[in-house]
């Protein structure tokens, strides 16, 4: 009796193979189609993927950027007498989490083969401990902690971001996923200022922007689960011997010569970020030292410009994305996303007044936000097997990580060698103008 239910959940596993199969050559020749069912998706699955994208990119953006924008330079420049450069290894720390546990953790997505799917468990752990030591990084003593926790929380955020990311290239068709990813996108560059707002507002009550930080980063992965239909059981998938060569092999990056416009993405996405990062962290001190004002007038500062970022980041998504998809094309909306980026920079190089920061804050944030509208479509379209789509997306996303990193350390170093940030400026553009001729150079994405 044993024995025919084995052969009947083996024909079973088989059968639910095939249709897999068979649902993913469907999408890949008809871009209305998902890849996970070789179904085209009603219009109340497309608002909830819609909403699910939209809600992740808020919560986490703001349990992160309450903390990291403000909340840690401002304790920092209480706490010790050069908090430059404890910002720059802060950003190396968290970004070396960050890199680690995207790529592990997007790969273990890959291998997963639970019941309730392959994304869905990491994206629950990596919700509770991204939650847990945000709120411990607001509450943290001293500066050691605070880059200790902030990094452990990084790694909860990415153990999330890998697999969220992956849902992209698993269950959304082609033809709509710019504009999920446009959703992802506002939501991420809202939640920014939004989460800067909220510091802004809490910077005299540490406890409560540390439970408002942990929160958040806690309700992000949650609500993606909540919202987004549920996941199907990978319980069917086929899977190596589980050997520690089979995994080590599974770590394999694409081979370069048959693969140029991945890592032709990569460097694109890692100059942006660099560039974006470089004038992000140190916004607080670029107000104080660059502009003049003191911290109080300079926090109302920051806030506005919270505000008008939130506003044209709105923006961006809302027209980029979807027109990405109507027209096919990811490419030019990123390079016009970076000339605007560039622009923006400029403004408080060439005016280091109120006026100048409102302007960055406007044509940067706007740019920005068309960037991240379109830039994870493109890198799904990259791929070269989406079976590895965890792993090859946790690869590209190292650019993001590597960009948080060395963006802080060029421009920390800039500042300590030549006492101001008109260099820093300089190299931002520099870097958001190359990033786009990667990103104009990829041959296999329109």
């Amino acid at each position: 009796m044993s024995g025919t239910n084995e052969a009947t959940e083996d024909i079973s596993r088989e059968q639910r193979l095939e249709k897999y199969r068979v649902a993913i050559e469907k999408a890949e020749k008809d871009p209305s189609l998902s890849p996970e069912t070789g179904l085209p998706f009603s219009k109340t699955t497309i608002i909830r993927y819609g909403i699910a994208f939209l809600g992740f990119g808020i919560f986490w953006m703001v349990g992160i950027n309450a903390v990291s924008a403000f909340i840690i330079p401002l304790r920092l420049k209480a706490m010790v007498h050069n908090p430059e450069s404890v910002i720059a290894i802060n950003g190396v720390v968290s970004s070396v989490f960050s890199l680690l546990s995207n790529l592990i953790f997007g790969n273990f997505s890959d291998r997963t083969r639970s019941r309730f799917g392959r994304r869905t468990p990491w994206i629950i752990v990596g919700a509770i401990v991204g939650g847990v030591f945000m709120f411990l990084t607001g509450i943290a003593p001293n500066a050691f902690c605070i880059v200790a926790f902030f990094g452990l929380a990084m790694a909860g955020l990415n153990m999330m971001i890998a697999p969220v990311v992956a849902f992209l290239s698993d269950r959304v068709p082609s033809g709509i996923r710019a504009t999920m990813s446009a959703f992802y996108g506002a939501g991420s560059t809202v939640g920014a200022p939004l989460g800067t707002l909220l510091a802004t507002q809490l910077m005299n009550n540490r406890t409560m922007s540390a439970v408002c930080a942990g929160a958040f980063m806690l309700a992000s992965g949650i609500f993606v689960i909540l919202i987004i239909p549920r996941e199907h059981s990978a319980d069917f998938l086929p899977q190596d011997s589980g050997t520690l060569k089979d995994i080590a092999m599974s770590f394999k990056p694409p081979v370069f010569k048959a693969n140029h416009d991945f890592y032709k993405a990569f460097c694109g996405r890692l100059c942006m970020l660099m560039g974006y990062q470089m004038i992000s962290a140190y916004q607080l001190y670029i107000v104080t030292d660059h502009v003049g004002q003191d911290t109080k007038t300079a926090a109302k500062t920051i806030a506005v410009m919270s505000v008008i970022s939130m506003v044209v980041s709105l923006l961006g998504p809302v027209v980029s994305g979807p027109l990405s998809d109507i027209l096919n094309r990811r490419k030019v909306p990123v390079f016009i996303a970076s000339v605007l980026f560039a622009i923006g920079i400029a403004m408080p190089w060439i005016m280091p007044t109120t006026m100048g920061m409102y302007l960055y804050a406007g044509l940067a944030g706007l740019g920005y936000g068309v960037y991240s509208s379109v830039d994870q479509a493109l890198n799904v379209d990259v791929l070269s097997n989406k079976e590895e789509a965890g792993k090859d997306l946790g690869i590209l996303n190292l650019a993001t990580t590597l960009g948080q990193m060395i963006g802080p350390v060029v421009t920390s170093t800039i500042v300590n060698i030549t006492g101001g940030y008109p260099v820093a400026f300089a190299t931002s553009i520099c870097l958001a103008i190359l990033g786009s001729v990667f990103i104009l150079s990829i041959r296999g994405v329109r």
